[in-house]
C-alpha cells in the first residue's frame, strides 16, 4: 500500500482575557484612607490640646476687635456678651441671688463672660501696643532712645512706660518738664490711646537717695508734678479728659528694680490702659 503525504494541521484556540474592570475604586479608597486618617489625627490633636492651647489657636484666628462705644460699662463689647450654653436655672438658691436665677444667670455664665471680655480686650491690648511702637519707630529724634520706651501687659493692664536711663533722661533733671523726645513720644501714643475704650491711669516714680535743694519740694511733689504733665501732653494731643482714671505721684515706693531702688530706671512715668470691670449680670443692680 501506497504511502500518501498528509498534513497535520495544528489549530490554536484562544480564549478571550477577563475584560478590564478599571482601577478607578483604589483612587476612591486612597481618598477615604487618607481622609479617616486625617479625622483622627484631628481627634488626637484636640484631645492633646490644653484649653490655653485651644484658647491661644482661636485668638489667632479671630482679628483683634477695639470697640470705639463708651455706653454699658464703658468697655469692650459694652459690658455684654453672647452665652453659647443658653439660660440655665438652679433647683435652690440663696434669696439674694433670686433674681439672678430668674434671668437664666449661673456664676458660670459669669466666668464665661467675663474670659470672652478679657481674650477681646487682650487682643486689642496688643493691637494697640505694636501700633504704639510702630509711631514710636517712626520717630528720628527716640531712634536712640528705645530701651527708655517699655510696653508690658500685666494683670492690671497695659503699661507704657518712659524711663531714665543712665546718661539718657526723659526728663531734666529734678524738674517736672519732659525733654523734648519725650514730648514726641507722648504726643505719638495720645491718638492711639484715644481709640481705645478703657480708662487711663497715670503714676509718677522716682529713684531713691537723690538731693534735692529745697527741702518743701521732694520726691513726692516732683513724682506728682510729671505725672501730672504727663496727663496735660496726653491732653493736648488728643486723650479726652475724661479717660482720665488716676493721677499720682508714688515717690519711691513703688521701684521698678526692687533690688536697687537707686538705679536709674526706677525714675519714670507709667501709663496704664486698664481693664474693664467685668460685665454686670443681668438683673444685678451695679
Amino acid at each position: 500500500m501506497a504511502e500518501t503525504d498528509s498534513s497535520i494541521i495544528i489549530k490554536k484556540v484562544k480564549k478571550g482575557a477577563h475584560g478590564h474592570h478599571g482601577g478607578a475604586w483604589k483612587i476612591a479608597y486612597a481618598d477615604f484612607v487618607t481622609a479617616m486618617m486625617a479625622f483622627f489625627l484631628l481627634l488626637w490633636l484636640i484631645t492633646a490640646a490644653s484649653p490655653e492651647q485651644k484658647e491661644g489657636i482661636a485668638d489667632y484666628f479671630s482679628p483683634p476687635n477695639i470697640s470705639e462705644t463708651t455706653s454699658g460699662s464703658g468697655g469692650v463689647l459694652a459690658g455684654t456678651a453672647h452665652d453659647a450654653h443658653g439660660a440655665k436655672t438652679a433647683t435652690e438658691a440663696p434669696p439674694e441671688h433670686a433674681n439672678l436665677q430668674q434671668a437664666g444667670y449661673t456664676s458660670a455664665q459669669g466666668k464665661e463672660a467675663q474670659t470672652d471680655v478679657r481674650s477681646t480686650e487682650d487682643r486689642a491690648f496688643h493691637s494697640a501696643a505694636v501700633s504704639i511702637k510702630q509711631a514710636w519707630d517712626a520717630l528720628p529724634e527716640i531712634t536712640t532712645m528705645s530701651d527708655n520706651l517699655l510696653i508690658e501687659e500685666t494683670e492690671d493692664g497695659l503699661d507704657i512706660m518712659i524711663v531714665n536711663q543712665d546718661g539718657r533722661p526723659m526728663f531734666a533733671e529734678g524738674s517736672k518738664y519732659p525733654l523734648e523726645h519725650t514730648r514726641a513720644a507722648l504726643a505719638a501714643m495720645a491718638p492711639i490711646l484715644e481709640r481705645l475704650p478703657n480708662q487711663i491711669s497715670i503714676s509718677g516714680h522716682t529713684a531713691a537717695g537723690q538731693l534735692y535743694g529745697n527741702p518743701r519740694y521732694g520726691t513726692w511733689e516732683l513724682s506728682s508734678d510729671r505725672a501730672t504733665t504727663t496727663r496735660a501732653i496726653l491732653s493736648e494731643f488728643g486723650l479726652s479728659a475724661d479717660r482720665f482714671h488716676s493721677v499720682v505721684g508714688r515717690s519711691t515706693e513703688d521701684p521698678y528694680f526692687p533690688n536697687d531702688p537707686r538705679l536709674p530706671a526706677n525714675e519714670r512715668v507709667k501709663v496704664t490702659v486698664l481693664h474693664t470691670a467685668p460685665p454686670v449680670p443681668m438683673g444685678m443692680k451695679p
